[in-house]
């Protein structure tokens, strides 16, 4: 199968509430002497290579190797068992990444295989998993006692510990004039990164605007479900009560794009404006965003630019 073909195949399952994950071993824990599996959605991995000669960087994060040159671009490298608290008998594998405007690369132990799975198959992490650096549990054999569990990465926390910005979350001054929404409605958000729902909250904040978050696009479906039920027992529709809903594209139990086809299917949510905000990016995700019926894509994460796509949705 050609590379054009594998993009297609892999953004058709989107279609259907399903989606591709790139598994790999770190080592082992203080807790256990069996190399657990981790996991990464494919559209985030560039490419793998066994591991090359690494430089270096003076005054860097104990979890940074350093940097590698990959055909003239200078890509940092992670030490990512070190990061989530692994011991690793030896890094041979280079996992180059593309994911919230940026290229990185995460040291591995070893890649295992890539598995295809439906969103309802992985479950929301508590936040005190991991040390929050967990997002969620893939069930990689569906539900018997013995099915193998993997740990899907939340990579975006991880860089952002490793390498963080030198610049604030929000720039109120950036971000220009408040958001106005409909007096007594609010923004609906979805995001099962806790990273990431510090970002969106800080920039709604910001803009001046109320909002309702949710974990996963499941909750968030059923949260809208029930918003509905209150309002028509005000005498009131749900565009009432929400002036729009901000999810995430890859969430466990329902990804944003089932959320997405869920809301335009359904005649009590279908003028309700959805925008896309996912760290996701790319010509071919965002056609497909295009397709589902959402109003509006922003990549992961400008605030400025967040406030500029809602502000567009809502005016239109």
């Amino acid at each position: 199968m050609n590379s054009m073909q594998e993009i297609d195949e892999r953004t058709s399952l989107t279609g259907n509430n399903k989606f591709e994950l790139f598994l790999f071993k770190l080592g082992t824990s203080d807790h256990s002497t069996s190399r657990e599996l981790f996991g990464i959605n494919v559209f985030k991995v560039r490419e793998i290579m066994e591991m090359p000669a690494i430089t270096a960087v003076a005054g860097s994060h104990p979890h940074m190797l350093g940097v590698v040159n990959i055909r003239g671009q200078i890509v940092p490298v992670i030490d990512l068992p070190m990061a989530v608290g692994c011991k690793s008998n030896g890094l041979r594998i280079l996992m180059v990444t593309e994911f919230a405007r940026s290229t990185q690369a995460f040291a591995v132990e070893e890649v295992d295989e890539i598995v295809r799975l439906e969103w309802n198959q992985v479950l929301s992490a508590e936040s005190s998993v991991g040390g929050g650096l967990v997002t969620s549990i893939a069930r990689l054999d569906g539900d018997t006692d013995k099915t193998r569990l993997a740990q899907v990465l939340d990579v975006e926390q991880i860089l952002r510990n490793v390498l963080p910005s030198g610049d604030p979350d929000v720039d109120k001054t950036s971000i220009g004039p408040q958001v106005q929404l409909p007096p007594g409605s609010v923004i609906l958000a979805a995001d099962d990164s806790s990273l990431a729902r510090s970002l969106i909250e800080k920039g709604l904040e910001a803009m001046g605007v109320p909002y309702i978050m949710t974990k996963t696009g499941k909750e968030a479906w059923e949260r809208l479900q029930a918003i509905s039920t209150q309002a028509a027992a005000e005498g009131k529709t749900a565009k009432d009560k929400v002036a729009l809903v901000l999810t995430d594209l890859e969430m466990p139990e329902m990804d944003g794009f089932t959320l997405t086809r869920n809301i335009k299917n359904d005649g009590r949510f279908a003028t309700i404006p959805v925008v896309i905000h996912s760290s996701l990016t790319g010509s071919t995700n965002e056609d497909h965003v295009k397709g589902v019926g959402a109003d509006g894509y922003v990549a992961k994460f400008v605030a400025a630019e967040l406030a500029e796509t809602i502000r567009k949705v809502l005016a239109r």
